[in-house]
């Protein structure tokens, strides 16, 4: 697995812990080195971005940790 696909799967884990109800789609590919995320609950959706390199280091530096899980928290919280 390269180290996209394990923050990916650390991204995905993160969104599931916030709110289970969320489905969230991914690229297979960053687009400037920028992910374009979708967040979706029900009839709600929204897109965030995420740095490719914030992807890739989500799982070993906590403070990267923290600052994509304040992200996905206050996406979620728009969603109703």
């Amino acid at each position: 697995m390269s180290e996209t696909d394990e923050g990916k799967q650390q991204f995905l884990d993160l969104v599931r812990g916030v709110d289970p109800a969320v489905q969230v789609v991914i690229p297979t590919a960053p687009s400037n080195s920028m992910f374009l995320i979708s967040l979706t609950k029900g009839a709600n959706r929204k897109f965030i971005t995420v740095p490719e390199d914030d992807i890739i280091d989500l799982a070993a530096e906590q403070d990267i940790r923290a600052k994509v899980t304040k992200i996905v928290q206050d996406a979620v919280a728009s969603l109703g």
